[in-house]
């Protein structure tokens, strides 16, 4: 009898998978799915690189200058951010070639970039003392002198991963992305032992490094198996430097979330003893967890003003609902901020990291309101201004002298952080809340073509690296 009843449910099972393997054949090659995957890679990414935060916080009695060479790092690798998207963008339109041509494309780029970062790792080389002092870390000079090379590399492999995006290897993509936590954890741990912090900050360019080899051969696997169509003409080749200064306004934008972002943590080594730099640097990445909602609600506020852009519709409401997200989260975020940040800080980081945790509430404030700030320049990107780079820019060559003056007690001196950021969003605000550029009359801007919508749409990157 029960054999009976296994066969009867293996039975409607077969039927069932029959009908609607299909439709699941389907949404598996959809573009929903594909969107889905990526955005997995990249909670998958995420969730990495927070334990690879606990794992180095608790491995390092000097966390603080790992954050600081970190936070270096992460304003270096704005280039290769904005230029992701604007690889996918053009490989996508064919303007970088296909099959072959595309190889040829990414060789001419990949020689180009290594003769520079040949010329500026000998630079850095030569600055580290100046370089280390700079950020804070004394006694790490080869590890500030790997910061230039280690922003070069990421570069590499931020420009294959765009190619892979323009050709449609999603999946090659993602992978690339959990690979490259993965290593950086595995070989910065291995490292870290004998060498300390700088060998855990080696980990970061032993993971571009590999992570570019691994979509060179995805790439290479692309082009064996493209097939060209007898009337597919080659375009004219692209340089990397005509690559790079199309992508200026971009650039410039991320530079400027990238230091407000990440300054104050060089900053507190310069204010702070090593142990409540260390304490801060733990405290800093809890407090930017809002950053994360806000690159989840660019991803919806980019292509949607660019479209009401080209209708001719008022943009601000788009505008308005991604700040409401941000409000949301943050509210339960804050109050937890509020009222167990020692508990908190004391459980993931461990007991020693937590005599900054005073400093979480006025941080996490900080950083929500950095959260708008970035939306703000999203918006102003997406409808394609620029002059606004100017006044948010003086604010974030302002914000180390200020934070170079403040308090050296971790509360007193996030509140400056605060402050900054609320000037920031002032000047954001006030620029992004303006009408709306339309044509002069009032003539929608929209000229129809798939192509300059898919330009619009990924006019601006929405995405940073996350901290370690």
């Amino acid at each position: 009898m029960a054999a009976s009843t296994g066969e009867n449910s293996a039975r409607r099972f077969a039927a069932l998978r029959r009908r609607y393997e299909p439709h699941a054949a389907a949404l598996r090659g959809s573009d929903t799915a594909k969107a889905a995957a990526l955005a997995g890679a990249m909670i998958a990414n995420n969730i990495i690189a927070l334990v690879s935060t606990v794992v180095f916080a608790r491995l390092l009695g000097d966390y603080g200058s790992l954050g600081a060479l970190i936070s270096y790092l992460l304003i270096l690798t704005v280039a290769g951010q904005a230029l992701q998207v604007a690889t996918a963008r053009e490989g996508v339109l064919g303007h970088l070639g296909r099959g072959s041509a595309l190889i040829t494309t990414t060789k001419d780029w990949t020689r180009t970039l290594l003769v520079a970062t040949a010329v500026l790792t000998v630079v850095s080389v030569l600055l580290r003392d100046p370089i280390a002092s700079a950020v804070g870390v004394h006694k790490y000079p080869w590890g500030a002198a790997l910061g230039i090379p280690t922003g070069c590399m990421y570069l590499q492999v931020s420009l294959l991963r765009g190619a892979l995006q323009g050709v449609g290897d999603y999946k090659s993509v993602g992978l690339s992305l959990i690979g490259e936590q993965a290593v950086r954890l595995v070989t910065g741990v291995a490292f870290a032992i004998p060498f300390g912090v700088t060998g855990a900050y080696l980990g970061s360019i032993l993971s571009y490094i590999a992570m570019s080899l691994y979509c060179a051969v995805q790439l290479r696997k692309y082009a064996a198996s493209y097939v060209a169509s007898a009337t597919e003409a080659s375009p004219l080749p692209v340089s990397l430097w005509d690559h790079v200064r199309r992508a200026a306004a971009p650039i410039a934008g991320l530079a400027v979330i990238a230091v407000l972002q990440n300054i104050d943590i060089i900053a507190a080594k310069h204010r702070f003893s090593t142990g409540t730099a260390t304490s801060y640097a733990a405290v800093a990445v809890a407090a930017k967890v809002l950053i994360w909602v806000a690159i989840g609600a660019g991803f919806y506020l980019v292509p949607e003003v660019s479209r009401r852009r080209s209708e001719g519709e008022d943009t601000r409401p788009v505008l308005i609902r991604t700040l409401g997200i941000i409000f949301v989260c943050a509210i339960p975020c804050l109050l937890i901020f509020a009222f167990a940040s020692h508990l908190l800080i004391s459980t993931v980081f461990g007991p020693k990291k937590a005599m900054a945790s005073d400093s979480l509430l006025p941080l996490g404030a900080a950083f929500t309101v950095l959260s708008c700030t970035y939306l703000a320049i999203q918006y102003m990107l997406a409808l394609k201004r620029t002059r606004f780079l100017l006044a948010i820019g003086a604010v974030a060559i302002a914000e180390p002298i200020l934070l170079l003056q403040a308090s050296r007690q971790p509360a007193g001196f996030a509140v400056v952080v605060l402050g900054i950021q609320a000037l920031g969003a002032l000047v954001a605000f006030t620029l992004a809340l303006r009408r709306a550029d339309l044509p002069p009359d009032g003539v929608p801007a929209r000229t129809g073509t798939p192509e300059q919508a898919w330009e619009e749409s990924l006019a601006v990157p929405a995405a940073v690296e996350p901290p370690v």
